[in-house]
């Protein structure tokens, strides 16, 4: 027997699990939450303040909230599913009537010492319903019509209540979310190609019906597909965020311009530079090199993610963390296309990167529910 297996056997149960916790994973979010620090720390122009030491705070915080988390038995998170996503429900519907509006929209609620955007909680809980659902549902039943609704409305509800807020960026994650946790679950691929081609002809109709009393999106969303499609057309107006990101992603070339010395950034060129757009002053400073090392710690964080969730054998526990998984690279594979002109700026933050409290905090609470699901998944003599 060797020193770390008979640790292990003879250590009681609770700091047992320490030892049981996914480190890698662990080191993998304090790596890139570091990347984070130190762009924020250069687009601040050499200080701390006003975005690094807040964001080290409340990755800290993070941090410890992860730790607990995983700590719990992944049977309860399980059973506080429903729970869990009914108070996500109620806490949007209170930004309807209580949220504070920022920047033309209106989704946080203020708590005083922190602005809560619910939103960002929804793609968790979502996927904790789900995962849920697909445990309880025998296998042979999970396309059967009926049973292909429930989750199909359950996916609509919050996706229907952030749409009024308006955050189409949100929306369209929940919905590629909940979609991919049905397709993990297992249901039928005809249902997928017939939402496609729903797709397509919701797409015709956003077009057909612009301008008209039937319009489907808003004036700004509109634009910012047209910038998309064409950002030369309105290079300093629309078009004058994509256009700066581009300019900077360029310049940074294959090693980048030098730690604080972007100049996009440094002389405010770049728009939001702190928040969504903070992955092309990472390309201008550290060039492709410091892009693709950042895009190699993401694609680390979902290999163990994945690998851990195919590990276990508790259905809900593997569901839960595929979710996860899911969502997370649905974040930073949103945001990189954004900034790169490759898809629509619809204001989806870089993961664990970009300034926030509500993200950051909410990515760390469902990185502990993947924990606990490592922790506790079936082991021979635990």
């Amino acid at each position: 027997m060797s020193y770390l297996e008979y640790t292990v056997k003879h250590v009681p149960a609770g700091p047992r699990k320490i030892l049981y916790l996914n480190w890698p994973l662990a080191l993998l979010l304090v790596a890139v939450a570091c990347v984070g620090f130190l762009m924020l720390y250069s687009v601040a122009g050499g200080s701390f303040s006003p975005w690094a030491e807040p964001q080290m705070k409340r990755f800290a915080m993070g941090f410890v909230l992860m730790l607990v988390v995983a700590m719990v038995p992944i049977w309860f998170w399980r059973n506080m599913a429903g729970l869990a996503f009914a108070g996500t429900l109620v806490l949007l519907l209170g930004v309807e009537f209580f949220g504070s509006v920022g920047k033309g929209a209106q989704r946080w609620i203020d708590l005083g010492f922190m602005r809560l955007q619910p939103s960002e909680l929804a793609k968790i809980t979502l996927v904790m319903i789900l995962a849920a659902y697909y445990d309880w549902l025998p296998s042979h039943k999970k396309s059967r019509p009926f049973w292909v609704l429930i989750p199909v409305v359950l996916i609509l509800v919050p996706v229907a209540m952030v749409l009024r807020q308006p955050d189409l960026g949100t929306s369209i994650l929940l919905l590629a979310a909940g979609g991919g946790m049905m397709f993990l679950a297992g249901v039928h691929w005809a249902y997928f190609a017939a939402v496609i081609g729903a797709a397509v002809g919701l797409i015709t109709a956003v077009f057909q019906f612009r301008g008209t009393e039937w319009q489907l999106l808003k004036d700004y969303q509109y634009r910012r597909i047209d910038t998309f499609l064409d950002p030369a057309s309105d290079p300093l107006g629309a078009g004058y965020h994509i256009t700066q990101s581009k300019i900077a992603l360029g310049s940074g070339g294959w090693t980048g311009r030098g730690f604080m010395q972007g100049t996009q950034s440094r002389l405010n060129f770049l728009p939001e530079k702190h928040t969504d757009f903070i992955f092309t002053t990472l390309a201008e400073e550290f060039g492709f090199i410091g892009a693709f090392s950042l895009l190699t710690l993401y694609a680390l964080i979902i290999m163990f993610c994945v690998v851990s969730a195919l590990a276990n054998k508790d259905r809900f526990a593997s569901l839960l963390t595929l979710g996860i998984a899911l969502n997370f690279f649905l974040f930073f594979a949103v945001n990189m296309s954004m900034v790169m002109g490759l898809a629509p700026v619809v204001g989806v933050p870089l993961p664990l990167v970009s300034f926030g409290g509500s993200a950051m905090l909410v990515l760390m609470l469902a990185f502990g529910l993947a924990q606990s699901a490592h922790v506790h998944r079936p082991r021979q003599g635990y």
